[in-house]
Formats: C-alpha cells, sequence, structure tokens
C-alpha cells in the first residue's frame, strides 16, 4: 500500500530575534545581525497529518511533491529519498506527526538504540562572537564576552563556544591573537574550572598560530578547537601530533562548511576528533549513515546548524541514535510564530519533549499571514 499522499504544501519565512546583536567571526566583513529567518514549510497529507520544518523549497519543486505518496518520500528503514532532500526536515516532522511518536524514537529504533526518557542532551551556547571589536584594550574586550558568557550560564548553559580569529581580518595580528588569549581566559575565569569551553576559528588561524593559542590557553582546558584553518592532512596530522607531544587534551573539529568528504577520511585515520556536518545542509539521512562509521572510529558527532533557529531542537532528535553524540548547538532566538515551549536548556542540558514529530507547533494565524506574504501554497487537484 502507497498510503496517504501529499495534499499541500505552505512556505513562509518568520524572523527571529537575537537577545543581543550578534557579532562578527573572523572571516565575515559583517557582523550577524540582530535577526535570523526561519524559512518553514508545512506538509499536510490527504488523511490530515501535517508537519513543518526549515526549507527553501521552490513552488516548482513543490509542485512537483504534491500528490506524492508518502511512503515514496521518506520510510524508517531509509530516511528520505534524495529526491525530496529539499523537504527533509519537514518530511521527518510528518513521519513522527504519522506514526505519534517523536522523531528521536524513530531514529533510535533505526538504530537499535534505548532511549532513556526523558531525554536530555548536551548543549553548547554559541552565542559568544567577536563582539568587542569597539572597546580599546583587551581587558575591556575580555570582559564584555566574560559577561555574554556569564549570561548563558545564569541562562541554564554549562558549555560554551568562543569565537576567535580577530587577527584574521578584524585587527592586526599580534593584537588579535592576544585578544583571543585574554577572552579565553577570562571566559574560563566567568563560567569556572568545570564548564566546557570550546573555540571557533572559522579558517582564521594558520598552524603556527592554532599552536600558540593552545599553548597559552592550556590552563583553560579547552574541549576543542574548530575550523582551526581549511581542511588540510598534512596540517591536522602535526596539530594532532603537537597536542599529543604538549600533554594537552583538546580535540580537533571541523565540517560545518561545506561537508568535504575528505573529512571523513581524516577522522578514520584519527586526525580529526568531532566531525561538525551541518543538519540541514547535509541533512539527518546523511548523518544516520554517517554516524556509525564515526562511532566505530570513536570520532564524535556535533552537527552544526548557526544562524538556523530550527536546528536548536532538530539536531537533539539524532543523539539517541549516535553513541559518541558530542553538543547540541544552541543559538539563542525568539521567533514570533514558532512555539519551542517544550524544549527547555538546565544545567548543560537541553531536554527534549516527548512529544510526535519534533515537538514544535506553529501559530496558525502568523503561519498563515507569512505564507500570504513571502511564501506560497501549493494544494491537489
Amino acid at each position: 500500500m502507497s498510503g496517504p499522499r501529499i495534499a499541500s504544501i505552505e512556505l513562509g519565512t518568520f524572523v527571529g530575534r537575537r537577545p543581543r546583536l550578534a557579532g562578527y567571526n573572523a572571516r565575515k566583513k559583517d557582523d550577524h545581525g540582530w535577526e535570523a529567518p526561519v524559512t518553514l514549510a508545512r506538509i499536510t497529507t490527504a488523511d490530515g497529518a501535517a508537519g513543518f520544518g526549515l526549507s527553501h523549497i521552490t513552488r516548482q519543486q513543490a509542485e512537483s511533491f504534491v500528490g506524492a505518496p508518502l511512503h515514496d518520500l521518506i520510510t524508517a528503514e531509509n530516511g528520505v529519498d534524495p529526491k525530496a532532500f529539499a523537504i527533509e526536515t519537514p518530511l521527518w516532522d510528518l513521519f513522527g506527526h504519522s506514526a505519534g511518536r517523536p522523531v528521536y524514537r524513530i531514529l533510535a529504533d533505526r538504530a537499535g538504540k534505548t532511549v532513556t526518557e526523558p531525554l536530555r542532551v548536551p548543549c553548547y551556547d554559541t552565542t559568544l562572537l567577536i563582539d568587542d571589536l569597539h572597546l580599546p584594550t583587551h581587558e575591556e574586550g575580555a570582559a564584555l564576552i566574560a559577561a555574554e558568557a556569564r549570561f548563558g550560564y545564569e541562562h541554564g548553559h554549562r558549555a560554551f563556544k568562543i569565537k576567535v580569529g580577530r587577527g584574521a581580518r578584524h585587527m592586526p595580528l599580534e593584537e588579535g591573537n592576544r585578544r583571543d588569549i585574554a577572552v579565553v581566559r577570562a571566559v574560563r575565569a566567568a563560567v569556572g574550572p568545570d564548564a566546557v569551553l570550546l573555540i571557533d576559528a572559522n579558517n582564521g588561524y594558520t598552524l603556527n598560530i592554532a599552536k600558540h593559542i593552545l599553548s597559552q590557553t592550556a590552563g583553560c582546558n579547552l574541549f576543542w578547537l574548530e575550523e582551526a584553518f581549511h581542511e588540510d592532512d598534512e596540517l591536522y596530522e602535526d596539530l594532532h601530533a603537537w597536542i599529543e607531544r604538549e600533554g594537552l587534551s583538546v580535540l580537533i573539529a571541523d565540517g560545518e562548511g561545506a561537508a568535504s568528504p575528505h573529512l571523513l577520511d581524516y577522522a578514520r585515520r584519527g586526525i580529526i576528533d568531532v566531525i561538525q556536518y551541518d543538519i540541514f545542509s547535509y541533512g539527518l539521512t546523511k548523518w544516520l549513515q554517517t554516524a556509525p562509521k564515526l562511532d566505530a572510529w570513536n570520532v564524535r558527532t556535533a552537527p552544526h546548524h548557526y544562524g538556523r533557529h530550527l536546528g536548536n531542537f532538530v539536531s537533539g532528535h539524532l543523539a539517541p541514535a549516535v553513541e559518541n553524540f558530542a553538543f547540541v548547538e544552541w543559538d539563542e532566538l525568539s521567533t514570533p510564530g514558532l512555539d519551542n515551549s517544550a524544549y527547555a536548556v538546565d544545567d548543560g542540558l537541553v531536554t527534549l519533549p516527548d512529544a510526535p514529530g519534533f515537538g514544535l507547533k506553529l501559530d496558525e494565524s502568523l503561519f498563515h499571514h507569512a505564507v500570504k506574504e513571502n511564501g506560497f501554497v501549493v494544494k491537489s487537484d
């Protein structure tokens, strides 16, 4: 039996707002701003089941899916068919609603894993960007980022990712390096010795700068260094060997950008410790295929999604299916029209709701307005 068919697809964009202006990373000319668009597609089947998720599907693509049997687009065994990748996230949500189960239970069953309830997954505050360029001294700049970290701590976070690489573009090289070091030390002092600290250079370091920063922050017990430089196996071999010689425990993380397949080879060889392929552009289905390999190599899974609010909630559903799942990246936003109140961050963990699909809800009035103002709707005849 083919099961229910797709009856309609609606697309609309909400706008999320950050609690503060999001600054720079090592490579971007401009800051990340106050707002982030959240473009959602909602799929409804002929039997009335519906699911929504992040998507940038075109009207023409949507028209090609209307009338298609749901079973042709997604199954528990195979995930989302490649031809339907443009609507992968809403399909998973719809699949969960049709089954009356959270997506994480479906994924855990597929992987033969047991889910501990309530499901609580480690997360990190990803909002500590380069916000301090207007401040003249390293002490003032470091104090600002430390205050931001303390804000996150008071709102339940116990792990923090700090953007570094100021000397790559925004400050003179040596001054930027000094500011990076001062910031890391100040954040450590602000959040205490037990919090997890991650640093992300967005490819703004060289091999030697990476070593210098790690040596100068050795007392801060960093958990990982992310995107130190563009993917290069010789440089990663050198950095990995240096870290071991220095007796540091810091891990090497990469993969948020173009999802280079070379990184899987680096992971297999043991010179990359954490893979960060994006939860949307790489996708849950590909992650389900990749994660068992990473588990076998003792490499950690930590999907990226910065700038797309829904990733806060989607990423954690992968966790029960993966032995070495590290963190959900938590990008704090408030998006009118999106009800994510079933999720909560406390003591470094995000609690996922035992609710169908991803456990999110839409404000119908606001979504219909968004569809009318900036989206579209296609329906079967």
